[in-house]
């Protein structure tokens, strides 16, 4: 079977594995990224380079993107060397980076007056959902489209869901991550409380996952923060930059937020301390702090 070449944009933490999914499920690859030695492995593996975006649309079928913000997806679907200068009809682009919703919208309406069809597809499962292919992916876009290329992002994950037109994907993963911080929040003070207590916070972890209070965040960060291990499954930067999408769509469309505003704040103490490249589970270590304790 004749497999559609994609061509993928951004090989960073999610990026990476991604793309070799991709590469080991048969399909032609090329990648392209900011600095190419972040894409070196994938080279070694089998996967062809392009030197820009539009140099890897002129040869590809799907393009994906993988980036960091709203900024960073309108310069390689839109700049000078953009995916955009090597339009085409029937030409696909997904982008699985989290941005703005709106802005996603607007790109989609740019990119559509040249035939290409944008499809919006951010993701949750972390680096681990990413390398194990068992990442939640959020579509938005023509059900048609979709459909089409489905087999690729279950090639991605291990559930894919069509959520709506274009920039449904966006907003559903902005309340994906409103959830997510009030978990990882409970977790941080949960554990700051037992430990403030007294309690042995082995026990004290065994015991809650176990119970009603037990989520996925007290199941994979509650052992870090017991272990002290504060590196990033998801790190405070990426977060905050979330959060801002978040707050930002909320005001927009009259919504408000005042948890999530108030975790906003709270990780702004860690960036502050020059600590944005930590895990969010070093929340607690704001907590410990608010209590007159070091971290």
């Amino acid at each position: 079977m004749t497999r559609q070449r994609i061509g993928f944009i951004g090989t960073g933490i999610m990026g990476a594995p991604m793309a070799r999914n991709l590469l080991r499920a048969g399909y032609p690859l090329t990648v392209h990224s900011r600095t190419r030695s972040r894409a070196q492995a994938l080279l070694d593996e089998g996967a062809h380079w392009a030197d820009t975006p539009r140099d890897l649309a002129h040869a590809n079928d799907i393009i994906i993107t993988c980036v960091t913000d709203t900024p960073d997806v309108q310069a390689v679907l839109l700049g000078p060397a953009g995916v955009i200068q090597a339009a085409r009809e029937e030409l696909i682009c997904i982008d699985m980076s989290t941005i703005s919703p709106s802005e996603t919208r607007k790109i989609g309406e740019i990119l559509a007056g040249q035939g290409i069809t944008l499809l919006d597809a951010p993701v949750s499962g972390g680096q681990i959902g990413a390398i194990e292919a068992k990442l939640s992916i959020m579509m938005g876009g023509p059900a048609e489209v979709v459909a089409q290329v489905r087999p690729i992002m279950e090639t991605l994950g291990r559930t894919v869901t069509h959520c709506g037109p274009l920039g449904f994907g966006q907003t559903t993963k902005l309340a994906n991550q409103v959830m997510v911080i009030h978990t990882i929040m409970s977790v941080a003070e949960g554990l700051a409380f037992a430990e403030r207590a007294g309690l042995d916070l082995e026990t004290t972890l065994k015991v809650t996952t176990a119970g009603a209070a037990g989520s996925h965040s007290l199941k994979v960060l509650g052992p870090k923060v017991v272990a002290g291990d504060l590196k990033p499954a998801f790190m405070v930067d990426l977060q905050q930059k979330d959060l801002r999408l978040v707050l930002e769509h909320a005001e927009q469309i009259g919504q408000p937020l005042p948890g999530a505003a108030l975790v906003k704040q709270l990780f702004a103490v860690l960036q502050a301390q020059g600590r944005g490249r930590d895990g969010t589970h070093a929340l607690i270590d704001v907590l410990r702090q608010l209590a007159g304790r070091n971290p």
